[in-house]
């Protein structure tokens, strides 16, 4: 602009002078501006050019709607920061502009806090491939519970209940992922094989136990699938899956003692209501063939 001119200031420290930083007019000593070891006192103590206008005003071509936080930190030693990330991060810039390590310290230890406090508390992956899922469950530090959600079946095929069940599963792998997920490491998988609902427990990279929440239900004309929610069994199967936790196996006395059938062959696998009964069933018919009356 016409008139402006660069010049060396450096006068008493109770010597006002005129800000204009980025439009902003601020009014404040030399004392203040030089009180710390920043760009500022190196500007105001003879040891740089500054440019002025005709007016006087001293300009300094940074934003200025947080130069008067950064007077009030010169003046007092302490600030209030501003509530927003924006606000605290658009300070962080300016403090490290005319070099103010108190304040970038402070302004750095403050976002740092947000950070984390936004970091949500869990995360649940969502399988896109088979490979993905191995490597997850390879790779994991803590127990894995995964559910499979198959719902490409056709859903006029299912018994009037099966809806309502599904949505229970998916809510109460919600709330167990929450509730637990600094212990277990829970992943939800979309895109499985034709089974509709199940959930599978993993302990040091291997399937430990199983809980399928389906079964076939014949009908007069043709066969439905149920789904069912079976909460007992699965909350059971989460609070074993804890016992993985060390990287040694669990005792399998303790394995037993804690489930109620106790693992079979390695694992424990629950099969539906429905398939309970006609097992069952078949026993009793077999017991009758082989011991007649």
């Amino acid at each position: 602009m016409s008139g402006d001119q660069k010049t060396i200031i450096k006068g008493n420290p109770s010597q006002y002078v005129k800000l204009n930083v980025g439009g902003c007019l601020h009014y404040t000593t030399i004392g203040t501006l030089c009180k710390q070891d920043t760009m500022l006192r190196a500007m105001f103590s003879g040891r740089l050019e500054v440019l002025t206008d005709s007016e006087g005003w001293i300009l300094i071509d940074r934003c200025g709607s947080h130069f008067g936080t950064i007077l009030n930190f010169l003046r007092d030693g302490s600030v209030a920061l501003p509530e927003t990330t924006k606000g605290i991060a658009e300070l962080l810039a300016e403090s490290k502009y005319y070099c103010i390590e108190e304040l970038i310290e402070a302004c750095e230890k403050v976002l740092a806090k947000k950070e984390r406090e936004s970091e949500p508390i869990c995360r649940v992956p969502l399988i896109t491939s088979q490979k993905e899922e191995q490597y997850l469950i390879s790779t994991a530090t803590k127990p894995v519970v995964k559910l499979l959600i198959n719902r490409h079946n056709n859903k006029y095929s299912y018994t009037n209940t099966s809806d309502d069940n599904l949505l229970k599963n998916i809510e109460l792998f919600d709330k167990l992922s929450l509730r637990f997920s600094g212990r277990v490491f829970f992943i939800k998988d979309v895109i499985g094989s034709s089974e509709i609902c199940c959930w599978s427990f993993y302990g040091n990279g291997k399937k430990v136990a199983e809980v399928c929440c389906t079964s076939i239900v014949y009908a007069t004309d043709k066969k439905h699938t149920k789904v069912e929610f079976p909460e007992a069994r699965i909350f059971e199967e989460t609070l074993n899956i804890l016992l993985y936790e060390n990287k040694n196996a669990p005792d399998q006395e303790l394995m037993q003692a804690t489930s109620l059938r106790g693992a079979v062959g390695g694992i424990s696998s629950y099969t539906s209501d429905e398939e309970e009964e006609r097992t069952g069933l078949a026993r009793l018919r077999s017991n009758k063939q082989n011991n007649p009356t």
